[in-house]
């Protein structure tokens, strides 16, 4: 069975009071107003991406990370909370006309590192426990939240704090809040603009480029920022945006990583950032078929019929072109890479069928876009703009606008590796309380991206990831291979690569002594619960061969790379035990 230290949300929803309800009602109701409650609830948690683990009596526990980790996954726990309020409520009006009864729930949800696992039981650890100590403590009605929780929530939900609690089995409260309302479609990450722009001048002008350019030819141009989460991609086109907005209509739309209808929510988005559906005959007026467009209009935004694909291709091509020939316009669609298949198709189409009307199309994604449209990148009125971390000295520029004493600065900029939203969230939380000198700790939001990408990673680079953690920041090729299972070793060199093009590491050219050097592009925290994963896998059993005997195992190994090799392997067996 393999079994992983994980971050997730867990969820505990219990009815309250439902001694009395055995009181009014007989066995039989009972157990099938529970079924039908249960029912809904599971496809509450279900619809935003969590699993149900059991059923305890009257009570519902889910865990939103397993199988796979999500980023959002704290929201998506927020949102299926209150998302089962509302389900409650259906339930509620079908109990009372049936039998005169209401049901009452109190929930909890907490944040937190737990074992994973398989089977019954999926996953175990102190975060379990916690969540059902506040969902203990709500009232009726309510909802609690622990700290983590609420910091990796707080942009797609509003809280309030409350007493600390004395819970059960803790020696000291437990911090929690109370969920005032869940926002179903903020942005995960607002843009600090109270912070000056650092660096990025080169890219700038090269947006700027591009927006001259379809005004100056009149023509489509589909430009892909790309870069990880918190590269700054967002921060860039609210500069472009700055920079243009005299000169163009400048309108952005947001893909949705999951949900109902979420096909063409950005457009949808761009019409109502508009002015709604009530807008459309006046943005459209002078069009021969304006009527036929508004309908079909509509149903994007959910006020009428869906139109087929090409039907829905058409007025989003005619509504697009009848705004930029009145002024040219700038479409901003950001996190493409959540974007549904006909979306993607969408905006194919109209980077080659828009035409004689000056239109930008800006699409900000993450590398992995590539992965599920090799082609995104290519072909006529199509370019791209990969975003690289900060220089060292941006990076210092950046971090001393945010209120960071110098004795922290530069620990921040070695641990942030010229990432904007890392340096940022590590500020904030040194500002929230204070942290030990020697180390700067990874703030959960960012631990809840990370995690999320490297779980979605294939098998093989998510275990050549693992070992080349065992080594440090930097590591040999050599090294890798020698951590690797003799059967799995052909498959070395095709997962690092894949890690390289995913931006996961960065590759060297060879030494004079024919070692290829890599480097590792993820944060020091992460590397060391990738290099615990990994050292856990082989390290018993490599613990009970003498050095010598691993030394005489290793001669594919050039000379001058043994050293590193060796290295690798006592890091690997100097974890504790597992």
């Amino acid at each position: 069975m393999t079994v992983r230290r994980k971050m997730v949300t867990v969820l505990f929803a219990d009815v309250a009071e439902s001694t009395g309800l055995g009181e009014r009602l007989d066995a039989e109701s009972v157990r099938s107003a529970m079924l039908r409650w249960f029912a809904e609830a599971r496809a509450v948690i279900e619809r935003h991406g969590g699993t149900v683990e059991k059923f305890i009596g009257d009570a519902v526990m889910a865990v939103f990370g397993v199988p796979r980790v999500h980023e959002d996954d704290a929201a998506r726990a927020v949102r299926a909370a209150a998302g089962l309020y509302e389900a409650l409520e259906v339930v509620n009006d079908e109990l009372e006309r049936e039998g005169g009864v209401r049901l009452a729930i109190r929930v909890g949800v907490n944040t937190g590192e737990v074992v994973a696992g398989e089977g019954d039981v999926l996953v175990t650890g102190d975060a379990v426990n916690v969540a059902k100590r506040l969902e203990e403590a709500a009232r009726p009605g309510e909802v609690l939240v622990g700290s983590a929780t609420e910091r990796l929530a707080r942009t797609r939900a509003s809280f309030e704090l409350v007493e600390p609690l004395a819970a059960k089995g803790k020696s000291a409260p437990v911090e929690a809040w109370r969920l005032v309302d869940a926002v179903h479609d903020g942005a995960a990450r607002a843009v600090r603009e109270d912070v000056a722009f650092v660096g990025r001048q080169h890219e700038l002008r090269k947006l700027r480029a591009a927006f001259d350019h379809v005004v100056s030819d009149q023509v489509c141009h589909r430009l892909t920022l790309l870069g990880p989460a918190g590269i700054g991609k967002s921060r860039l086109a609210c500069e472009l945006f700055d920079d243009v907005g005299t000169e163009a209509t400048v309108v952005s739309g947001r893909c949705l990583p999951y949900g109902d209808g979420i096909t063409w929510w950005p457009i949808a988005d761009i019409i109502r950032r508009l002015g709604g559906i009530e807008k459309l005959p006046e943005l459209l007026a002078g069009s021969d078929d304006a009527d036929s467009l508004v309908e079909r209009l509509r149903g994007i935004v959910g006020a009428g019929p869906t139109s087929g694909g090409q039907e829905t291709f058409w007025a989003v091509r005619r509504l697009f072109e009848a705004l930029a020939r009145r002024r040219p316009l700038v479409l901003c669609f950001e996190d493409v890479h959540w974007a549904e298949p006909t979306f993607l198709d969408l905006l194919e189409y109209l980077t080659g069928w828009v035409g004689d009307a000056p239109l930008l199309l800006l699409c900000l994604a993450r590398p992995e876009l590539l992965d599920e449209r090799p082609g995104w990148v290519s072909g006529d009125g199509v370019a791209s703009l990969s975003l690289q971390p900060l220089s060292s000295d941006e990076s210092q520029e950046l971090v001393s606008m945010l209120g960071v004493g110098e004795a922290m600065w530069r620990k921040i900029v070695e641990a942030a590796e010229g990432n904007p939203l890392y340096a940022e969230q590590m500020a904030a939380m040194l500002a929230d309380g204070p942290y030990a000198d020697e180390f700067v700790t990874m703030p959960p939001t960012i631990h809840a991206l990370l995690a999320a990408r490297l779980d979605r990673l294939p098998p093989s680079e998510r275990k050549g990831l693992e070992r080349a953690a065992v080594t440090g920041k930097e590591f040999w090729r050599g090294a890798v291979v020698e951590l690797t299972p003799a059967a799995d070793r052909d498959q070395v060199g095709q997962a690092l690569m894949a890690l390289v093009r995913k931006d996961l590491i960065r590759c060297t050219p060879r030494s004079p002594t024919g070692c290829r050097r890599m480097s590792m592009r993820t944060p020091a925290n992460s590397r060391r619960s990738l290099a615990t994963t990994s050292s856990r896998r082989f390290g018993t059993a490599n613990r009970l061969l003498p050095p010598t005997r691993r030394l005489a195992a290793w001669p594919s190994v050039p000379a001058s790379c043994l050293g590193v090799v060796a290295s690798a392997r006592l890091r690997a067996t100097t974890f504790p035990p597992p």
